[in-house]
């Protein structure tokens, strides 16, 4: 037990250390605060048990990196743990408690363990962090950097690594130095096993080391409190509340009120919503979605670690100023990332699936976006060309609508229209790749005859569809986007269709997904679910196949961005192929760098084109036919298959694939 002085000095510590811990928590609330409002708190007990659910099974954490992954696992339990462990040798420190013995042997046995559990967990991080690993945490020379992010991260990663090693290690001997002095206790063998460091000494000058480490645990966490708000550290806090107000799919944009707001997008801190504020503070600098952005891999100037790290080190730098109420000095485009890095993301939400505490990068890039487009108006020229021909012919290519149904000119029967068939029982929602571009038109063909060869009451809008507007949401014309959402929920509402099937992930990602926020709520498919339940149902028979080996590519607005993953791989395998998985796969996917309106730009420059990375991952699975499930993937694909003189490998949609080996059912 402490003397009376050291009661005193403990005490008087403690109350200094929570006043500037409070001082720094307030002012990083209110920092948070000032960003603009944003739901995010429905379902709120289902969504805090998520959170805790993912957070105590370090789920998040294991999806990558198994190793790493275990050494932050150890510290992690060992810290949760702490918590009581840090209670108990307060009370012991202010009071006659001695945990030793009957009740407390269980207690004491796992505070042991997870003591040498932590060390080594922290001392392998370390390790790795500034010995064998330091590629992990480095950025590309073309990447944008806050001017205090190269001294700041070693540093702040060395204090906390640092106040670990020294808090638990100063326990560990704390419990080695009372052991010492009342002999081996079996419930607490690494304890027991540090004894022999005391051996020789004098009783008095044990118990002297007893206080100095007893301060040394406890004394440490005073100290480290106040700057806890200030480091990486404050993850701890701040990752399970991110986690449980994250969004049900982070693809899914805010809307805009454009009668009511006065700025739109992000051009600085303050006018982020203010989840985006608390990415900045929940991300743990862990870079583990730089390693999964196709544009970084492939040489470009976007790291979406890069973007969260750089408005944390901006926040903190001007932290008491901001948390104020005062305006930011700088915009983003200044400190966070630059114009090349904020045209370079294809929207594939690889940053947000792999990030283990729920940080949502790729909307800190659309934002942006949308402040460049809606208010600076400084954008890719190639873009206005596709907003203008969004706006004026109804889709980004710039055909006269009157060709939408061109497609339907090669087939031997008369494709229906709503006009025609007012009540189908399955809408099939073409989109604007497969009516005008030749080589996707192929896919609404195949569709057809599918349709047409299973019996379904079906038909398609026809000269009525028009882009669902995912190119411009996506590139940040969101006054576009609104304005084709309204017409296109006018025109499905009028017809009231019981399921919408579309060969497109963007216009089913938009159609079920973002068109509820406008007043359409539809029941929609991507094509491989409806074409796997006709199969399913009876009302289609594959008779064989004939490809071969098929690798299929996941795109990323069906896998990542909902989740379709089985129905594509089920429908090669009831046409008795012989699947082969790329090496990145499913949730892993790699992105073929067409989506977030880069398929109607010129890609950055880097090291090489995100479809020739994935090209390569494809034809090295050594399959002969590369199977899709969305336009845009397989035009990619086609593009650089095209570059060959012989290619080896044909790309083909899965309709396509389907369409030449199926019959009508019974």
């Amino acid at each position: 037990m402490l003397t009376t002085i050291e009661k005193v000095l403990f005490l008087l510590l403690v109350v200094l250390s929570l006043h500037y811990a409070r001082v720094g928590f307030s002012r990083v609330y209110r920092a948070i605060a000032r960003g603009k409002s944003e739901p995010r708190f429905d379902n709120l007990p289902r969504r805090i048990f998520d959170a805790l659910w993912i957070v105590l099974t370090q789920q998040s954490v294991f999806k990558r990196r198994p190793l790493v992954s275990f050494l932050h696992a150890l510290v992690f339990y060992g810290f949760v743990y702490y918590f009581f462990v840090n209670v108990v040798d307060t009370l012991e420190g202010l009071f006659p408690l001695h945990a030793h013995g009957g009740v407390w042997n269980p207690f004491n046995l796992l505070a042991d363990l997870l003591t040498a559990a932590v060390l080594v967990g922290i001392v392998g991080l370390a390790i790795r962090r500034f010995v064998i690993g330091q590629s992990d945490f480095s950025f590309s020379s073309k990447v944008p950097l806050h001017e205090e992010v190269k001294t700041g991260i070693p540093r702040d990663s060395a204090i906390v690594a640092g106040f670990i090693m020294f808090h638990v290690g100063s326990r560990l001997m704390s419990k080695a130095s009372e052991l010492a002095q009342a002999g081996p206790d079996p419930y607490q063998p690494v304890g027991s096993a540090f004894v022999m460091v005391f051996a020789g000494m004098s009783p008095d000058l044990v118990v002297v080391l007893q206080h100095f480490f007893w301060w040394g645990a406890l004394g440490s966490i005073l100290l480290f409190i106040p700057y806890f708000p200030r480091s990486k550290h404050i993850h701890l806090i701040m990752s399970p509340i991110n986690l449980a107000l994250k969004k049900e799919k982070a693809g899914v944009l805010q809307p805009m009120d454009f009668e009511k707001e006065e700025a739109f997008g992000a051009g600085r801190l303050e006018e982020f919503t203010w989840p985006r504020l608390l990415d900045a503070y929940s991300c743990i600098m862990c870079n583990r979605c730089q390693e999964v952005c196709p544009a970084y891999v492939t040489g470009k100037a976007l790291s979406p670690a890069a973007i969260l790290i750089n408005e944390r080190y901006e926040l903190n730098r001007i932290l008491p100023e901001f948390s104020a109420g005062k305006e930011s000095p700088r915009p983003l485009l200044e400190f966070a990332l630059n114009a090349e890095a904020a045209w370079a993301c294809t929207t594939c939400n690889a940053c947000v699936e792999i990030c283990p505490v729920g940080n949502e990068q790729m909307l800190h890039v659309l934002d942006v976006r949308r402040e460049r487009v809606l208010m600076a108006a400084e954008f890719p020229g190639e873009l206005k060309n596709a907003f203008n021909s969004m706006e004026t012919a109804g889709n980004p290519w710039g055909i006269a609508a009157n060709e939408r149904l061109s497609w339907t000119q090669k087939l031997p029967f008369a494709v229906p229209t709503t006009a025609e068939n007012p009540k189908p029982d399955v809408l099939y929602w073409v989109g604007c790749a497969a009516s005008y571009d030749p080589r996707a038109q192929k896919i609404a063909r195949s569709m057809a005859e599918i349709l047409n060869a299973s019996g379904v009451n079906w038909a398609v809008l026809g000269l009525e569809e028009r882009c669902t507007g995912d190119t411009a949401r996506r590139a940040g014309n969101e006054y576009l986007f609104s304005q084709l959402a309204a017409e296109n929920v006018e025109t499905l509402n009028g017809l009231n269709p019981k399921v919408i099937v579309t060969a497109c992930p963007h216009c089913f990602h938009t159609l079920a997904n973002e068109y509820p926020q406008f007043g359409g709520k539809y029941v929609v498919k991507h094509h491989t679910q409806f074409i796997d339940e006709l199969i399913k149902d009876g009302k289609l028979r594959a008779v064989g196949n004939s490809t071969g080996a098929v690798t299929y590519h996941d795109p990323c607005y069906l896998g990542r961005h909902n989740g379709v993953y089985d129905e594509p791989r089920k429908l090669i395998a009831s046409l008795g192929a012989t699947p082969t998985e790329p090496e990145r796969n499913r949730s892993n996917s790699f992105c073929c760098g067409a989506g977030g309106a880069q398929f109607w730009k010129e890609e950055e420059k880097g090291e090489e084109r995100v479809s020739t990375r994935r090209y390569r991952e494809l034809k090295a699975t050594g399959a002969k036919t590369v199977a899709t499930g969305c336009p845009f993937c397989m035009r990619m694909f086609s593009d650089e298959a095209a570059k060959e003189e012989e290619p080896e490998v044909e790309v083909l949609d899965l309709a396509e694939i389907v369409a030449k080996n199926i019959r009508p059912g019974a």
